[in-house]
């Protein structure tokens, strides 16, 4: 297997944007690459000259694991320089005082079958269903995008086991920016 790790495949973005991501995104990526090229990457370059000054290279496990994870580190390096390099840091404490929905929003929403629910719109390097942040590309962020709290929006949704696809509606009751995560 040959591996081209010139390649680095990036989450697809619509085109003509920007890599939107929050001020604590942004830092999280550049301290992730500052670990590994500081702390890490010298780490296991020193394993690696140690594991090669033993000889026989072609059966010694600290030599060839450390070569691997060096390749898997420098690939990692290459991504968030890429994706450092594409950010647009856009910083949610900008919209202080509206209702509309802009990147960094946290929205309560309520849909058609009266269920509460909480998320945060933020970049595709962000994302985490799990937390409630949802990336500003997503169909539920597309939708929220613009609107004001008392709006109602169309959500398309797909069939699952249980519910045929359809249309949802969903009301913003409250939008705001802070930095913290929404709890689910």
């Amino acid at each position: 297997m040959v591996e081209n790790n010139e390649d680095v495949k990036l989450p697809a973005l619509p085109p003509n944007t920007k890599n939107y991501m929050t001020p604590a995104c942004y830092r999280r990526l550049l301290d992730e690459r500052e670990h590994l090229v500081n702390v890490e990457r010298p780490d296991v370059v020193n394993v690696v000259a140690w594991a090669a000054s033993n000889g026989d290279r072609s059966e010694n496990g600290d030599y060839l694991y450390g070569k691997k994870r060096l390749r898997e580190i420098d690939r990692r390096i290459r991504f968030l320089n890429k994706r450092i390099e594409s950010a647009e840091v856009v910083d949610p404490a900008a919209h202080p005082e509206t209702d509309q929905v802009f990147f960094g929003a946290t929205v309560l929403y309520c849909n058609q079958r009266g269920e509460e629910r909480k998320i945060r719109i933020v970049g595709i390097d962000e994302a985490d269903a799990e937390h409630g942040d949802v990336s500003w590309i997503s169909p539920i962020a597309r939708v929220f995008l613009r609107r004001h709290e008392g709006d109602e929006v169309k959500l398309p949704t797909p069939a699952t086991s249980t519910h045929p696809a359809g249309v949802d509606t969903l009301e913003i009751l409250e939008v705001t920016y802070t930095d913290q995560q929404p709890v689910p």
